[in-house]
């Protein structure tokens, strides 16, 4: 992770280069304003690539690619590669390779890879770092995978499963040090990495309704 020293505060607008709704309900949390911008990425990952560098390649990319379209904004990219034993599984998008993924995970450890990159074209600002979360998937039935992605239709996630939902009973150890990271976005390195481009967090209080 690049560590240039925290730059004095100004107000700059906040970008979230992200299609998933998972992220954006993560950032919300923070009460803070922000956009969202769809980063037009080719997502293909490289010969050889890792799963680690494939998640941190593309957190890069889409942040760049909406910062080219917001180049005062501080601009968020994330991206999340599920890591067996070396090869990555993505999004399954279909029931039947979800059934795949899941039974290639049972009794496995799978290192949930997230980048997350933090920058502003205008201050010529760039943070990248990343969260990897060791998760311990229980020895799955066959009827436990079935009953799991029937209830919960998790297909638009890297390795089939939402800790945040039912599929924490698919687990049986999660591992970080950073917990969100699991979901989608590590908050505690993306605060880090906000408040040194120059958005303030905590200055004041916003209630919910």
């Amino acid at each position: 992770m690049n560590s240039p020293s925290v730059r004095p505060l100004k107000a700059r607008s906040l970008v979230l280069g992200s299609t998933s709704r998972y992220r954006r309900e993560l950032l919300q949390r923070l009460r803070i304003p922000f956009e969202v911008a769809a980063p037009d990425v080719d997502e293909t990952p490289h010969a050889d690539e890792t799963p680690r560098a494939l998640a941190q390649r593309l957190a890069l990319a889409k942040a760049m690619a909406v910062a080219r379209l917001f180049p005062h904004a501080v601009v968020i990219g994330s991206d999340q590669v599920a890591d067996l034993k070396g090869t990555p599984l993505g999004k399954p998008g279909t029931h039947e390779k979800a059934v795949a993924q899941l039974r290639q995970m049972r009794g496995q450890t799978v290192v949930f890879q997230t980048a997350v990159s933090v920058v502003c074209l205008e201050s010529d600002f760039e943070q990248n770092s990343l969260a990897a979360v060791n998760v311990t998937f229980r020895d799955l039935t066959d009827a436990e995978i079935e009953n799991y992605l029937r209830a919960e239709q998790p297909y638009d996630c890297a390795g089939s499963a939402k800790s945040e939902g039912l599929g924490i009973a698919l687990l049986a150890s999660i591992d970080s040090d950073d917990p969100t990271a699991l979901v989608g976005l590590p908050l505690i390195r993306t605060c880090q990495m906000i408040r040194a481009a120059g958005i303030s967090l905590l200055s004041h209080t916003t209630t919910t309704p």
